[in-house]
């Protein structure tokens, strides 16, 4: 059993990190620092935008750290002087070794995929987007790569058919917070032992979205188009061309459903009544739910409907 109290530093940014540092500050663990990116000018003012991390440690009065360089000296100095000897990592950046190589008992991670499928910046949306039937959190010792490190926990999730990004997200969330805790106690009592990450050739990557990945392709089976948007509902969202009349916008999709159903309509044509907004695919149809115009709000189709008028051959591209 370690004889040393811990001392944690903590690591992470978005909403997703908070439920973990929550809970290790409900569980009265020792926080001693918690590091997170600096605030960043957003919206037409530039206002300076904090952290989801930065609010919450700052309402539970903990010590901040938000360097730019992680290797600069004045933070190394920091960091060293807040003699911690574990160190968390939630959803933050790639550390340098000195950073995670500085505490006795070491730096770990908490990822949101069954290591070693799916490392890299987004494994909730593309094990949706590659219609897996489960996922789930792995915590890991950090070391010199992206998300190769020696495995300590891991807990397994089921997803839904209807799964999106933001309820996996939350799903995540919670039970990452709980299997840190198990972690840490581990670690506590001296208990922990690692498993080696396997080595394949069919590894699943979680790339990093943008522009270009997020964009649907209306000639891919109704499943895959499925899977697609709603691996990316609500954030950062799906989208494609719609070409309507002399008019072509760039929309965003949200909420959708299914439909199998053999049709002899070209890929990406809209069907529209009153009251519903289809797209035809391969093998189906795409029914529009949530949709978004440039320069407009998320609305649902019916509302939509109410104030749009999409021509007769009117096409998603």
């Amino acid at each position: 059993m370690n004889t040393d109290t811990l001392r944690i530093v903590f690591m992470g940014t978005p909403d997703f990190a908070v439920a973990t540092l929550k809970a290790l500050v409900d569980a009265n663990y020792n926080i001693v620092g918690v590091i997170t990116a600096p605030d960043k000018p957003a919206g037409r003012g530039r206002k300076l935008n904090e952290s989801a991390v930065k609010t919450y440690a700052q309402s539970e009065g903990l010590n901040i750290l938000q360097p730019t360089n992680l290797k600069a000296e004045s933070f190394l100095e920091e960091l060293k002087a807040l003699e911690a000897n574990l160190q968390i990592i939630v959803a933050f950046r790639m550390l340098p070794e000195v950073v995670w190589n500085m505490p006795k008992y070491g730096t770990f991670n908490l990822h949101a995929s069954l290591l070693p499928n799916y490392r890299g910046a987004a494994p909730i949306h593309w094990a949706i987007i590659n219609g897996e039937t489960k996922t789930g959190v792995t915590t890991f010792f950090i070391d010199e790569k992206i998300d190769t490190g020696a495995m300590i926990l891991q807990d397994e999730v089921a997803i839904e058919d209807d799964e999106t990004v933001g309820t996996l997200h939350d799903k995540l969330m919670n039970i990452g917070s709980k299997l840190v805790l198990k972690t840490v106690k581990l670690i506590e009592k001296g208990d922990v032992k690692t498993t080696i990450q396997p080595k394949t050739d069919d590894l699943k990557t979680a790339y990093k979205l943008h522009k270009d990945n997020c964009k649907i392709d209306w000639n891919l089976p109704l499943e895959d188009i499925y899977n697609k948007i709603r691996g990316l509902n609500p954030f950062p969202s799906a989208w494609s061309y719609l070409n309507n009349g002399d008019d072509t916008l760039s929309v965003k999709i949200f909420k959708i459903e299914k439909e199998s159903e053999k049709h002899d309509l070209d890929n990406g044509m809209l069907v529209s009544n009153n009251v519903e907004l289809k797209v035809a695919v391969t093998d189906g149809f795409i029914n529009i739910k949530e949709i978004q115009l440039p320069g407009k709000r998320k609305m649902d189709a019916k509302s939509l409907l109410n104030g749009y008028q999409f021509k007769e051959n009117a096409k998603l591209l």
